[in-house]
C-alpha cells in the first residue's frame, strides 16, 4: 500500500495529461488559431494523432527543434497521445552543447523545419523529419491517426531544459501526471473556462508555454491563440483581434510591452488575467492600471515542488506567502531562519541571519527528479527536503522576498547582503529600464557593488542625478551603493528573459561599455580597462550549496 507523503498534494489518482487531450476529441469549439489559420479542437486532437502514428513504435524520446506553430503543437499533444517522451530542445544552444541535449536525452527522432535543420547536421547519428517539406506532407497525408491507448499518469511526459544561468542546463522530468495536475490546478486556481483565449507566445521549449498556457487550455477547451514569437507592439492588436482573456510570460514582456505608446483606450480589451514569474513590481502595477487586468506574478520552480503566492494584502516588492513546509534553511546549520527585521526606513538589519535558501520540507516527492543525473537530483532532494538554490528572506508577518540566486550573496566590507534588494532599489531609478546587481572582487578583500543597467528609451544616464538618487533612498543599505555602474545596451538573457550574470562577473570593468566608478560621493566615467579579471571566490562569504 503506498504511504501518504506529509504534504504532497498530488490526488489519489492522477490524469494523464492524454487524457485531457482525448477528451477534446469531439470538442467542435474552436481550439487553436495561428495567423490566418484556425482549427477547431476535434481537428487539432485529429492532427495530433497522425503525428503520434510516426512515433507509437519509436524507441526512445522524440527530440522537438521547432519554432512556435501549429506543428509545434500537433506534434507535442501527439507525443502525448502515443505515450512517447518528447525532449524540448533549445534553439540557442549550437555544436557540441546541442549534441550533448540530443545523446543525453536519448533521442531517437529529431522533429525540426528547414530554418533550423542545419543546426543538426552531423550532431548525432539521429533520424531528422523537417516537417515543412514536401516528402513531409506526403508523408502525413498518407498517415491514418493513431489509436488512443491507455495513458500512464507516471510515464514521461517531457523533458524540459533549465535555463543554465548558473550551471549547465538539466533536463527536468515532468511526467504525464504531474502535466495533468498542473493543468487541471491552473484551471481551477485561476477560475478559468472554456469561453477563455489563451495567448501563447512565449517559446514552447520552455516550461511556461506548456504549463501556463498550453495545459489549461485543454483542460477548459478554452481557445488557443498561438504566435510564432513574441511582440510588444502586436500585443494589444492579437488580444482585441482573438478576444484574448488569459497571457502567460516570463521575464520582461510586460515591461517590453509598456514601453510601446499609450493610448487612452488602452484598457479597452477583454483580457482578464496576465499570469507569469520574474516581472518587477513597477511593471506590474502599471500593466494591471493600462490594460485593466490583473497580474498575477508567482515564484515557482520548474521542478514543480516549490510555490510562492501572491495574496491579497501583499506587500510592494513581496513574492507572497508560502505553502506549508517551505521555509528558510540557513544550509550550514540546517535550521530556520529567523525572521528579517527591518529600521524605520525598510533597511534589512539581520541580512547575514535572516537571508537563506528557499527548501521545501514536505514536497520531496513531488520532484521527478533531473534525467539521466543522479548527480544533480542528490543536490536538490538533500536530507529529505528539496532545495530552491534560491535565496529569500521573510517579514514576521509571514511576507516571502527575493534575494537571488545562491551565489548572489555579496561581502562588502564585512557585511553581507544579497543582490536582489538592492535590485529593486536601483530598479526605481526612472532612467534606469533593466538593472542585474553583482559581486566583484574588492583590491583588497571581500567584494564590491557593480550594476549593469540598460536604459529606457531617449534616456542618458547622468551621473549627478544618479548620485543625488542614491543620497535620497532612506532604505539603501550602507553597502549597498554600487562601486561600479555599466551602462550596456541590454542584459545578457536566455532565451526565456533570465538574465545571465556570469558573464558580467567575469568581465567586471574589463568592457568597453561605459562604466562610472564611486569616487569620493560622486560617480565619475573611468576609461576602458582591458585588463584581464581572473573570477575568483568572494573573500568571507558564508558557505552555501549550490543546487543548479
Amino acid at each position: 500500500m503506498k504511504h501518504a507523503v506529509l504534504g504532497d498534494d498530488r490526488p489519489a489518482r492522477e490524469t494523464a495529461f492524454a487524457e485531457l487531450v482525448a477528451a477534446r476529441g469531439d470538442d467542435d469549439r474552436a481550439g487553436l488559431c495561428f495567423e490566418d489559420h484556425s482549427w477547431t479542437w476535434r481537428e487539432v486532437v485529429e492532427e495530433s494523432r497522425r503525428r503520434a502514428s510516426f512515433v507509437r513504435d519509436l524507441d526512445g524520446h522524440v527530440g522537438l527543434f521547432l519554432e512556435n506553430g501549429p506543428e509545434h503543437l500537433f506534434w507535442l499533444l501527439g507525443a502525448a497521445l502515443a505515450g512517447v517522451p518528447v525532449v524540448e530542445l533549445n534553439p540557442t544552444r549550437r555544436g557540441a552543447e546541442l549534441a550533448r541535449d540530443i545523446t543525453h536525452t536519448d533521442c531517437a527522432l529529431l522533429v525540426t523545419e528547414t530554418s533550423r535543420a542545419p543546426l543538426l547536421e552531423g550532431l548525432a547519428d539521429v533520424p531528422v523529419l523537417t516537417v515543412d517539406t514536401r516528402a513531409y506532407a506526403r508523408r502525413l497525408a498518407g498517415a491514418r491517426p493513431a489509436e488512443t491507448v491507455p495513458a500512464d499518469p507516471a510515464r514521461i511526459f517531457s523533458l524540459v531544459f533549465t535555463s543554465g544561468t548558473t550551471s549547465a542546463p538539466k533536463a527536468v522530468i515532468c511526467t504525464q501526471g504531474r502535466l495533468g495536475r498542473i493543468a487541471v490546478q491552473q484551471r481551477d486556481r485561476r477560475g478559468l473556462t472554456r469561453d477563455d483565449v489563451f495567448y501563447v507566445v512565449m517559446p514552447m521549449f520552455h516550461s511556461n508555454a506548456l504549463m501556463a498556457g498550453i495545459a489549461p487550455a485543454v483542460a477548459t477547451g478554452g481557445r488557443i491563440v498561438l504566435r510564432r514569437r513574441f511582440s510588444a507592439s502586436g500585443f494589444l492588436p492579437d488580444v482585441r483581434r482573438h478576444g484574448v482573456t488569459f497571457f502567460n510570460y516570463v521575464g520582461k514582456p510586460l515591461s517590453y510591452i509598456l514601453a510601446t505608446p499609450e493610448k487612452p483606450d488602452d484598457a479597452g480589451n477583454p483580457l482578464r488575467i496576465a499570469f507569469g514569474n520574474e516581472a518587477n513590481e513597477r511593471d506590474i502595477a502599471e500593466f494591471a492600471r493600462r490594460f485593466g487586468c490583473t497580474v498575477i506574478d508567482s515564484y515557482g520552480s520548474s521542478e514543480g515542488e516549490i510555490r510562492l503566492n501572491r495574496v491579497p494584502g501583499t506587500p510592494p516588492g513581496s513574492l507572497g506567502v508560502a505553502e506549508p513546509g517551505t521555509i528558510v534553511i540557513d544550509p550550514d546549520t540546517l535550521q530556520e531562519c529567523p525572521p528579517a527585521r527591518f529600521d524605520e526606513h525598510g533597511v534589512l538589519l539581520n541580512a547575514d541571519e535572516a537571508i537563506g535558501e528557499i527548501v521545501d520540507t514536505m514536497g520531496a516527492a513531488k520532484f521527478e527528479g533531473y534525467y539521466d543525473n543522479p548527480e544533480a537530483t542528490a543536490k536538490r532532494v538533500r536530507n529529505g527536503w528539496t532545495w530552491s538554490g534560491d535565496l529569500a528572506y521573510r517579514d514576521a508577518d509571514g511576507y516571502w522576498y527575493f534575494a537571488g540566486r545562491d551565489d548572489d550573496w555579496l561581502r562588502v566590507d564585512g557585511e553581507n547582503f544579497a543582490a536582489a534588494p538592492v535590485e529593486r532599489l536601483l530598479a526605481r531609478f526612472e532612467p534606469f529600464a533593466d538593472v542585474a546587481v553583482y559581486a566583484v572582487p574588492d583590491e583588497h578583500a571581500g567584494d564590491q557593488v557593480m550594476a549593469a543597467a540598460a536604459l529606457a528609451p531617449d534616456r542618458t544616464f547622468d551621473p549627478p542625478a544618479f548620485a543625488a538618487f542614491l543620497a535620497a533612498q532612506p532604505d539603501l543599505g550602507t553597502k549597498w551603493a554600487p562601486r561600479y555602474v555599466r551602462i550596456v545596451a541590454e542584459l545578457p538573457r536566455t532565451p526565456t528573459n533570465k538574465v545571465i550574470k556570469r558573464p558580467l562577473r567575469a568581465e567586471a570593468t574589463d568592457t568597453t561599455d561605459p562604466v562610472y566608478a564611486h569616487h569620493n560621493g560622486a560617480y565619475e566615467r573611468r576609461p576602458p580597462d582591458r585588463t584581464t579579471h581572473q573570477p575568483r571566490a568572494h573573500g568571507g562569504h558564508r558557505t552555501t550549496t549550490r543546487c543548479g
